[in-house]
C-alpha cells in the first residue's frame, strides 16, 4: 500500500498539536499508561504508524515486551494495574462508538474515576481523542508504518 500524501503540515496546525499535547502531558497522567493507551486505541484502529510509533517510544521509555506484546488482550494477561486497565476499558469503550455501541458506560466511568482525578480524567480523553484523530488521519491518507514524529 501506498501513501496517498507525502506533503507537510501546516504550521499553525502543527502549533495546536503541540499546544494538545503539552495539556496532555501536564494532566498529571503517568507517562507508560499515556502510552499504552495510544497503543491499544491505534491497534483498534489498524493504525499502523501509531502502532509502530507508540511501540518504539515506549520501549525508549522503559516499557516492557511483555506488557507492549499483550495489551491487545489486556483483560486476559496478568500484566496491568487496575488503573490501567480501568484506562483501557475507558479508551476502547470511547473509540468503539459504532452504531449500537454502548460506549462508555457509567461503570466504565466511574471504574476510571476511581484511579484518575478530574484533571487526569481530562487528559486521559484529551489522549483518546487525539489518538484517534491521528488514526484516522494516517488511515485516510494511508501513512506507513517505520516513522516516529
Amino acid at each position: 500500500m501506498e501513501a496517498r500524501m507525502n506533503g507537510t503540515a501546516n504550521p499553525d496546525v502543527i502549533t495546536a498539536i503541540q499546544h494538545l499535547y503539552k495539556a496532555i502531558h501536564a494532566g498529571g497522567v503517568d507517562k507508560h499508561l499515556l502510552s499504552l493507551v495510544h497503543l491499544r486505541i491505534s491497534q483498534i484502529n489498524g493504525c499502523s504508524p501509531c502502532v509502530f510509533a507508540s511501540i518504539g517510544s515506549a520501549k525508549k521509555a522503559g516499557e516492557t515486551d511483555d506488557r507492549l506484546h499483550n495489551v491487545v488482550a489486556w483483560r486476559e494477561t496478568p500484566f496491568y494495574t487496575d488503573e490501567e486497565r480501568a484506562a483501557l476499558a475507558l479508551a476502547e469503550a470511547a473509540t468503539r462508538l459504532q452504531d449500537g455501541a454502548p460506549g462508555v458506560t457509567d461503570q466504565i466511568w466511574d471504574a476510571a474515576a476511581d484511579h484518575l482525578d478530574e484533571e487526569q480524567l481530562g487528559a486521559m480523553m484529551l489522549e483518546i481523542a487525539m489518538t484517534n484523530f491521528f488514526n484516522r488521519i494516517n488511515r485516510t491518507v494511508r501513512e506507513q508504518a517505520g516513522k516516529t514524529w
